[in-house]
């Protein structure tokens, strides 16, 4: 059994850099062919897809976060690392890690795995 975990990144002022960890157990972020997305959910509003690390340790990313985000990964850890950079109060969200044979899926369905989810705050 697969489990995620983020990490609980406290509260995060405008203009600074969110960094979230994903630990994973029972399972390497080596194995072939996985993708490891990191997604949030702002209050009221959907899924949305930011970036993943597959087991190669390539990256992608949201075109529309490409440009504050950056995903890396410990694999000695397990770990796979979230940095947004220059957050706003609109990056409020819970923010999850999820396990899948793709990227950019929008709907639960699309990941065989998931953290519970960390909220973030984001306020001076």
């Amino acid at each position: 059994q697969v489990q995620l975990q983020e990490s609980d990144p406290g509260l995060v002022k405008p203009s600074q850099t969110l960094s979230l960890t994903c630990t994973v157990s029972g399972g390497s972020i080596t194995t072939k062919y996985y993708y490891w997305s990191w997604i949030r959910q702002p209050p009221g509003k959907g899924l949305e897809w930011m970036g993943a690390i597959d087991y190669s340790g390539s990256t992608y990313y949201s075109p529309s976060l490409k440009s504050r985000t950056s995903i890396s990964r410990e694999t000695s850890k397990n770990q796979f690392i979230l940095k947004l950079s220059s957050v706003t109060p609109e990056d409020a969200a819970v923010y999850y890690c999820a396990r899948g044979l793709s990227v950019g899926g929008t709907v639960r369905s699309d990941y065989d795995y998931w953290g519970q989810g960390t909220q973030v705050t984001v306020s001076s």
